[in-house]
C-alpha cells in the first residue's frame, strides 16, 4: 500500500505467487503495485538485504557525555540505576539538554549488554514425585480481612509439593516462628497423606532474628528433629536468593489472588471469628487442589508414610503466678484464677493459644496475646478471675494497668467513661465493678451489655437495684424439692435379712 515500506514477507509472497500468476496479480496478492513487482524481478534481494545502516537524522544529545561521564559512572558503580545517572547529569550540567530519559536508559541498556557484568542464571528444575516439599510465609494484610470489624494482621503459612501441585494454607497470627512452622507443616503433611524426602524453607530469617547463639542452635535442633520425625531431610535456600524457593514464591501471588476473588464473591471480608476465617481459607485451597487432583493423586503414591502420631508443635515454658493474679510470658500478662497464686505452671505455647498445666493436668486454654509494635506489654485478662478481689477494692479499677483489657465488651468500657463524667471517680468505679460482678454471677454478660448500650444512647446511668431484680432467679421457676427421710427401723430389717441368708 502507498506510503508503507515493503517488508521481506511481501517479497517472498510475491515470488511464490509469481510462479503461477502474472506480475500484476502476484503483486496485488503481496500488497504492492505491479511497477514494484517488475522492480523486484530485476533485483530479487529482500528489503532487509538492500538497505544500508540508517544514519542519525539529528545530532546525538549524549555526544561528549556518555563515554566521558556516564561510562565511568557505570564502571565504578555497576548497580547504579539510569534514573540516578540522569538526575546526576542534570545536576552537573543544568544548562545542557540530554534528550529524553528514555534515550539515556536505552543507551545504558545497550552498553551493559556489551560491557556489563555477568548476571545470575536461573536453572529451571525438573521435580520428581515425592522428592521435595516447600514451606514459606506470606503477608495477607493487603486483603483487608477483619474479625467482627477489627482488622486482622496475619500471615499465611504456605506449603507446596511442586511436582503434583498440592497446596496447603494455614492462618498464622504471629510471625515466622518455629511454632508456626511446626503446626502448619504437620497440618500440611497429614492433609497430603504423606511426607516428601526433602523439606525446603527460605531460612526463616524472622525466626532467628534477635536470638543469641544458644537459642539459634536450639531452634535449629528442634527444626531438624521435626523433619527427622517425618523422615525428611531439612534444606534451606541461600539467604536473600528468593528464586531458589521460586516454586512456592511465585505461587504466593496465585493463592492470594484466589483468596481475594473468593472474598469479592463472598461480598465481605469480615468474619465472625478466626475459626470461620480458617474454614474459608481451607475451602479456597481445597478448590485449588481439586484442579490438580490427577497430579496430586499420582504424587501421593511416591510420598513417605506418615508416623503413628504428630510430634510437638509448641514451645513449653514454666511460669510462676504472681500476686497480681497472673503471669507474664513474652511481654504479655495473662490472668488465671487467683487460687493459683504462688504456683508454678507449665505452659504450652502455640501460635494462637496457650494450654496451661499444673503437673500433668490441663487447667485451661487461653488465647495468645502479643506485645505491641512499640514493645509495649500486652494483656489477656478475664474479668472473672479478678472480680471477687476487685469487688472488695473497687477504686483499684481507676488506675488499673490492664483496665481497658478487663472489660469484656465495649458497652462496659463506655459506661465506665460515662459514669466518670457524670458521677465522679468513686461512684464510677463502684457501679462498674458491680456491673461486672453481676455479669459474672448471673451469667448475663451479653444481655446486660445490650441494656447498657440502650442506657448510653439515652445518656442515663444504670440502676443497679432494677438490674439485680431483673437478673435475679425467678422463684416461680425454682423446682420444689421435697426430701422424705426413711425410718431407721428399715435398716434393722436389712440386717436381719442378711443374717438369715
Amino acid at each position: 500500500m502507498a506510503g508503507r515500506h515493503i517488508n521481506d514477507h511481501q517479497v517472498r509472497l510475491f515470488m511464490t505467487n509469481r510462479r503461477n500468476d502474472t506480475v500484476a496479480l502476484a503483486a496485488a496478492k503481496a500488497g504492492f503495485s505491479s511497477a514494484t513487482g517488475y522492480r523486484m524481478l530485476h533485483d530479487p534481494r529482500l528489503p532487509s538485504q538492500r538497505g544500508g545502516q540508517r544514519e542519525r537524522r539529528r545530532p546525538d544529545p549524549l555526544a561528549g557525555i556518555f563515554d566521558e561521564v556516564v561510562v565511568p559512572m557505570l564502571e565504578a558503580a555497576p548497580g547504579l540505576r539510569p534514573i540516578a545517572i540522569y538526575e546526576e547529569l542534570r545536576r552537573r550540567h543544568p544548562d545542557t539538554a540530554f534528550g529524553s530519559r528514555r534515550t539515556l536508559e536505552r543507551r545504558i541498556r545497550d552498553w551493559r549488554a556489551m560491557n556489563g557484568q555477568d548476571r545470575d542464571v536461573i536453572f529451571r528444575q525438573v521435580h520428581e514425585p515425592g522428592r521435595l516439599g516447600m514451606s514459606d510465609f506470606t503477608w495477607m494484610d493487603d486483603l483487608g480481612v477483619s474479625i467482627t470489624g477489627v482488622p486482622l494482621d496475619h500471615l499465611l503459612y504456605h506449603f507446596r509439593l511442586p511436582c503434583g501441585g498440592f497446596e496447603h494454607g494455614h492462618v498464622i497470627l504471629g510471625g515466622e516462628s518455629f511454632v508456626a512452622l511446626a503446626e502448619g507443616l504437620q497440618n500440611a503433611l497429614w492433609s497430603a497423606g504423606g511426607a516428601p524426602k526433602l523439606h525446603r524453607t527460605d531460612s526463616l530469617s524472622a525466626a532467628f532474628r534477635n536470638l543469641d547463639a544458644d537459642a539459634k542452635i536450639d531452634l535449629t535442633r528442634r527444626y531438624d528433629a521435626l523433619c527427622a520425625h517425618y523422615g525428611m531431610a531439612a534444606t534451606r535456600n541461600n539467604i536473600g536468593v528468593a528464586h531458589e524457593n521460586g516454586s512456592i514464591e511465585s505461587s504466593h501471588g496465585h493463592i492470594k489472588a484466589a483468596v481475594k476473588d473468593a472474598l469479592l464473591l463472598r461480598g465481605t471480608a469480615d468474619f465472625t471469628d478466626i475459626a470461620d476465617y480458617r474454614r474459608f481459607i481451607d475451602e479456597v485451597v481445597t478448590a485449588r487442589n481439586r484442579r490438580h487432583a490427577p497430579g496430586i493423586d499420582a504424587e501421593r503414591r511416591s510420598l513417605q508414610l506418615l508416623p503413628n502420631a504428630r510430634t510437638t508443635d509448641y514451645e513449653e515454658v514454666l511460669v510462676t503466678v504472681t500476686s497480681s493474679g497472673g503471669f507474664t510470658l513474652r511481654k504479655v500478662f495473662y490472668t488465671v484464677p487467683s487460687r493459683l497464686i504462688g504456683h508454678r505452671l507449665r505452659v504450652r505455647l502455640y501460635d494462637d493459644r496457650l494450654d496451661v498445666f499444673i503437673g500433668g493436668t490441663r487447667l485451661m486454654t487461653l488465647p495468645r496475646g502479643r506485645a505491641g509494635a512499640s514493645g509495649k506489654h500486652g494483656h489477656i485478662v478475664d474479668y472473672r478471675h479478678v472480680i471477687h478481689s476487685l469487688r472488695r477494692k473497687p477504686m483499684a479499677l481507676l488506675g488499673l494497668v490492664y483496665r481497658d483489657s478487663l472489660f469484656p465488651r465495649d458497652a462496659y468500657r463506655l459506661m465506665f467513661d460515662h459514669l466518670l463524667q457524670s458521677h465522679g471517680e468513686r461512684e464510677a468505679c463502684r457501679t462498674t465493678v458491680e456491673l461486672l460482678a453481676m455479669a459474672h454471677e448471673r451469667a448475663c454478660e451479653a444481655e446486660l451489655a445490650q441494656i447498657l448500650t440502650v442506657d448510653l444512647a439515652a445518656r442515663r446511668s444504670p440502676c443497679l437495684t432494677s438490674l439485680r431484680a431483673r437478673f435475679a432467679p425467678d422463684p416461680a421457676s425454682l423446682p420444689e424439692v421435697v426430701v422424705e427421710l426413711a425410718p431407721l427401723s428399715i435398716y434393722d430389717g436389712l440386717i436381719d435379712q442378711g443374717e438369715a441368708a
